[in-house]
């Protein structure tokens, strides 16, 4: 069921075998779709109904269905609320209600890193998990290498790091102690976001300043990967950084091509560089980073690092997946000392949580007043 004429083959969905949608879709034809009595309702990439409020997952839960599958790479990707909206879909009640749950297991899990709690969460949903990772399935995949790169802020860099960070530390800490940590969420979001984006370039904020991190990858790891013949998937969080580098990559008659959320035809922009024209792919990691299949790669640039290694892991795998025969290397540029330093430790904690959902490991993230003072840390220049 897709396009603007879908409706006319709604009366034939008795006598399908298989109806396959989107998930936007989904949420605007749920009236006719919640009429049916389906034998059995799959949601691929199912981590597009991680947030129980939104439409999306309230409307497949509307579905009637007499089995149900959950299929998904990163199942659980920022917290145990998520994994709690793909059970609700799969077993309404298994996990009680979500207040119940966050009170019972989420919050002792969370912030009190209860291993009872972690046992019996585990125990209560492994019988319904199956997992599978690629070392299991994949056995002949090549090799994955992941190479950091440390570079050093420019002067001018560096005193706008420093100048922007404490005044947005006096408004964050200012901000809790009138409405608590909970209540400021958007000044804290916007003072990491500050940061992150003078890392990546001071342009981002205005500033006429140049970028350590820009000079780097222009001046050394992308002529030295060009040479080698690598072919490049270069992710960013931020389609204005992604312009600078479409600006260099202009300038230096580099072929490249583009793929954002504003991106219409994304099948033509996959075969074009599956077939070899073009070295430079430039894609945003939010429009990107799942269901592409970029296996002519053989190198990655994650020219940002992102709160969710589940995220990069997922863009990632667009070339280091079935089909790739070649090892891949991924390169990940990190201003030193910086709040991209501090991402990389927190996502060593988001790991934990996951890996403490699938196995019995305690989990080991911890989001609060005292990792968020450490992200609003002056630059460790030591």
């Amino acid at each position: 069921l897709h396009g603007p004429a879908r409706a006319s083959g709604f009366g034939e969905i008795p006598n399908a075998d298989v109806v396959i949608t989107s998930y936007p879709l989904l949420a605007r034809d749920i009236e006719t779709l919640a009429k049916h009595d389906w034998h059995v309702v799959v949601l691929d990439e199912a981590q597009h109904i991680k947030n129980p409020k939104a439409i999306t997952a309230q409307s497949a839960c509307r579905l009637k269905a007499a089995n149900r599958l959950c299929l998904s790479g990163t199942p659980m990707e920022n917290h145990l609320g998520e994994l709690w909206s793909l059970m609700r879909f799969l077993m309404p009640g298994f996990l009680g209600d979500e207040k119940s749950f966050n009170t019972r297991l989420r919050k002792p899990i969370e912030r009190d890193h209860s291993s009872d709690a972690q046992l019996a969460l585990n125990r209560r949903v492994s019988p319904l998990l199956l997992r599978r990772t690629k070392d299991q399935v994949a056995t002949e995949l090549p090799n994955k290498t992941v190479l950091i790169h440390h570079v050093d802020l420019t002067k001018k860099q560096t005193d706008l790091y420093e100048s922007v960070r404490a005044a947005m530390d006096k408004r964050v800490r200012d901000a809790i102690a009138d409405k608590g940590l909970a209540k400021s969420h958007i000044i804290v979001l916007d003072a990491l976001l500050k940061l992150r984006q003078i890392c990546c370039h001071p342009r981002l904020l205005k500033h006429d300043a140049e970028s350590a991190k820009l000079d780097y990858l222009t001046n050394e790891l992308l002529p030295t990967l060009l040479e080698e013949g690598r072919r490049i998937l270069l992710f960013s969080q931020f389609t204005s950084m992604l312009a600078l580098i479409e600006a260099h990559l202009d300038k230096e008659k580099i072929p490249f091509l583009k793929l954002t959320g504003e991106t219409k035809d994304r099948a033509k922009l996959v075969k074009t560089f599956q077939a070899g024209a073009v070295p430079v792919f430039l894609i945003s990691l939010k429009a990107g980073g799942t269901g592409l299949n970029l296996t002519a790669a053989d190198t990655v640039i994650h020219y940002d690092p992102w709160w969710n290694p589940a995220a990069e892991n997922q863009a990632t795998d667009r070339a280091h997946r079935i089909g790739q025969t070649k090892p891949v290397f991924v390169h990940k540029l990190v201003c030193r000392g910086s709040i991209e330093d501090r991402i990389l430790e927190l996502q060593k904690h988001k790991s934990a949580l996951v890996a403490a959902l699938l196995s019995e490991e305690m989990a080991k993230l911890k989001i609060d007043a005292e990792t968020l003072s450490n992200l609003l840390a002056p630059l460790d220049l030591t």
